[in-house]
């Protein structure tokens, strides 16, 4: 079984892997070839957090996975990661164990990249300014992604904490030195000037005003996964044009300001789009017009780990990287 660490994924697999793996999986959903057991969540109120576990398998390209993926928000007070986790790739023709591989990093990846398909879809073709609101740990591949689809030149960053966002904006600037990056204290401000929106937290209440938003914008909503977490504006979901979502059942059961928006205003599920599989496959449209207003939510599902899984343990073969361990 092949070890490997996150900076050794880190240096040898890329958001454009990711994007093309992911791409594969969506192709293998649409085409019924995945089995994708509900994940399993459970929740430790007392820090405020949640671990997951997360089964998938895929019959075309004979894989099975399995992430379990911890999310502790309170452990960036002693400065250890909010999100950890680990897969574990097995061989679906025989059940052999291949690679224990460290998932946090391919996490934020893969959301990333679900993102920057979404994105591509979905958001102006000519988009140049970003609103980053929220800047924890899942946020930097989001902005990785969305610039591997998207020219982008400005990007505004609101996050609860300033501090925060100032580290973010040090680090971003770092990678892209040309960029003009601003930290701003005014989310609804921010919000007026994007022609994207990024919404990454865990925010119980909506984190803007829909009021503020302008035609032909895209948001993606990548932050709320449990039904009390609300970040993206009901009024927006009652009033944008398209809503697409990366996973029917897993939308339906965790994203809770759909999920309030459906018990308590006129829109229903019936009302999405679709989901992301149905758009990479060309079976419903992305955008149409220049002044629509678009939404991309995401609450992940295993099969999209799976997804990057195989694609960093083939990367792992052909470069000879990881520590191989008899088990």
């Amino acid at each position: 079984m092949i070890i490997l660490e996150e900076h050794q994924i880190q240096q040898h697999y890329t958001m454009k892997d990711a994007i093309d793996d992911v791409k594969k999986v969506l192709k293998s959903k649409y085409l019924n070839k995945l089995e994708t057991p509900i994940r399993t969540v459970i929740d430790f109120p007392a820090q405020d957090a949640s671990i997951l576990y997360m089964p998938s398998a895929d019959s075309e390209q004979q894989f099975a996975a399995n992430k379990i993926v911890s999310i502790f928000p309170n452990n960036a007070a002693e400065n250890l990661p909010t999100t950890q986790g680990v897969t574990l790739l097995s061989d679906a023709q025989n059940g052999r164990s291949l690679a224990l591989l460290n998932a946090s990093y391919l996490t934020r990846l893969r959301t990333g990249a679900l993102t920057a398909i979404a994105t591509d879809y979905l958001a102006q073709e000519e988009a140049k300014v970003l609103t980053v609101i929220g800047t924890g740990g899942m946020a930097f591949e989001q902005v990785l992604g969305i610039l591997a689809v998207r020219e982008i030149e400005t990007i505004y960053l609101v996050n609860r904490t300033i501090e925060k966002a100032v580290i973010f904006q040090q680090r971003l600037q770092k990678h892209y030195p040309k960029m003009m990056i601003i930290v701003s204290e005014d989310v609804n401000n921010a919000v007026a000037q994007a022609q994207i929106i990024n919404c990454a937290t865990r925010s119980t209440t909506a984190v803007f005003d829909a009021a503020y938003v302008k035609a032909g914008c895209h948001i993606n909503g990548v932050g709320s996964y449990l039904p009390t977490m609300r970040e993206i504006d009901e009024a927006l979901i009652n009033t944008s044009n398209k809503i697409i979502v990366d996973d029917f059942h897993g939308v339906e059961e965790e994203a809770g300001e759909f999920i309030h928006a459906a018990r308590t205003t006129d829109w229903s599920f019936d009302d999405l789009h679709g989901s992301l599989e149905q758009l990479e496959m060309k079976k419903i449209s992305g955008r149409q017009h220049a002044e629509e207003i678009t939404i991309f939510k995401s609450v992940g599902a295993s099969y999209y780990d799976l997804a990057v899984a195989i694609g960093v343990y083939k990367k792992a073969l052909a470069e000879h990287i990881g520590t191989i361990i008899p088990i």
